[in-house]
């Protein structure tokens, strides 16, 4: 069987290959959990990938992205969250070519729910080593969290805006070396440096 007499929707990563009645179920069955992600049927698409992730031919970690947007979709938020972030450490363990990738979903995740110290946090565990520390999105998340966490805290009875200024521009500056047509980081730099000056 040629792949010429087969029309599919979607590109599939080792489409060159000769196709089997198999790998014909296979590319169908992947054509339904893309069409069913681009129509927001989020039902469907899980089980067209509960599917897909047993069969062999199928490298489900490299569509850890996939799986990441179909975890959760529940009532109970807090649970989604955890097994998000549950599934970004498992992914981070089993994929390790796409830690960086997973570790900037992970924080974006954390920041999206509010979670700024978590956040920085794991940033901070993870910058100092390679291949993190040359990540320069991953020095200015760790930029913007600091700057948030400057912010002044009514029901903090210390006020932390000093050092965190001063860490926030740090990070900002790294991510400005590492990248240096970061415009974001660039931006923020010189804003933060600015309003350092009051303090």
């Amino acid at each position: 069987m040629s792949s010429d007499s087969y029309k599919f929707l979607f590109a599939y990563p080792s489409a060159k290959q000769t196709l089997s009645a198999r790998k014909v179920h296979i590319r169908r069955l992947y054509d339904i959990l893309e069409l069913s992600l681009h129509r927001n049927d989020l039902a469907r698409a899980k089980k067209a990938w509960a599917i897909l992730v047993r069969c062999k031919e199928v490298n489900w970690k490299a569509m850890w992205r996939t799986g990441a947007l179909l975890i959760g979709k529940s009532e109970d938020s807090a649970t989604t969250a955890r097994d998000r972030l549950g599934y970004f450490a498992t992914m981070m363990l089993q994929f390790p070519e796409a830690r960086e990738s997973v570790l900037q979903e992970m924080i974006l995740h954390l920041i999206v729910h509010r979670q700024y110290k978590r956040a920085l946090d794991e940033l901070e565990l993870y910058l100092p080593s390679p291949p993190f520390q040359e990540n320069s999105v991953l020095h200015a998340y760790a930029g913007l969290v600091c700057l948030y966490l400057a912010q002044p805290n009514p029901a903090a009875d210390v006020s932390n805006e000093g050092r965190s200024l001063r860490d926030a521009q740090q990070y900002f500056d790294r991510a400005r070396y590492l990248d240096t047509n970061d415009l974001v980081a660039a931006a923020w730099s010189n804003a933060v440096r600015r309003l350092a000056t009051r303090y």
